[in-house]
């Protein structure tokens, strides 16, 4: 499954507070989700933090979020790193600051031999981008050879993607993963998002219907460790 966290400016803004501290706020928020996301036993986990277009916001606000970028990745070895997690980086490296690519070469090396939940974060990417890139280097072969030229090419198909703060669209994220995802949209920003919300979007999801183009319908049945949905 995949967050699409937004929110996190508007949020900020209603209580008088700097885009800063509502990155800050959503940044601490991310780290409960994925703690319970493993307790909830998803086997993948997509945290989409920063895309493309992002990058025409403020030199400030940029300069500040990658600061936060750095320094949450390298929490994250510590806090992480524990619950098995493996980390992988899923965007274009080409044009983040030196010390969030080192930021992110410390944290992938350091959970490499995990074998828990597969957490991938979604940082300076955007869902054209990485198709296009991917056709530029595609020789044919069909869908699994494709696959392999993606950012993250063992990350499966997404089963839910989830996006906070009011809108109701993709905005460019997952456009290959998304092929039969269910979307869930909520009007909470996501400093909002709480464990309670979070268990809600499963039960939700529990009771949606998944045909695949087909006449057959059955209930989606998702497997995780846990076992309190089958998630993946």
């Amino acid at each position: 499954m995949a967050f699409v966290l937004d929110g996190n400016r508007r949020w900020a803004a209603k209580r008088g507070l700097s885009s800063e501290e509502g990155h800050l706020a959503g940044g601490k928020v991310a780290f409960q989700r994925v703690r319970d996301a493993c307790e909830f036993g998803i086997e993948q986990l997509t945290l989409f933090v920063f895309s493309t277009e992002n990058s025409a916001r403020s030199v400030t606000e940029i300069a500040n979020l990658m600061n936060i970028f750095a320094a949450a990745l390298d929490r994250g070895i510590v806090e992480w790193a524990p619950l098995g997690i493996r980390l992988r980086l899923m965007g274009s490296r080409q044009g983040l600051p030196q010390a969030v690519l080192d930021a992110v070469d410390r944290a992938e090396a350091a959970m490499a031999d995990n074998d828990g939940m597969d957490l991938f974060i979604a940082l300076n990417y955007g869902g054209r981008q990485e198709v296009l890139n991917a056709a530029q280097h595609y020789s044919g072969g069909g869908e699994a050879e494709f696959e392999r030229l993606l950012y993250a090419p063992e990350m499966r198909d997404l089963d839910l993607i989830i996006r906070t703060g009011g809108d109701r669209r993709l905005s460019n994220s997952f456009l290959w993963h998304s092929a039969y995802a269910e979307l869930l949209f909520v009007d909470e920003p996501w400093p909002e998002f709480t464990r309670e919300r979070f268990e809600l979007a499963l039960a939700d999801f529990a009771q949606r219907v998944r045909t695949y183009g087909s006449s057959h319908r059955q209930p989606d049945t998702l497997e995780t460790r846990s076992g309190m949905t089958d998630m993946a």
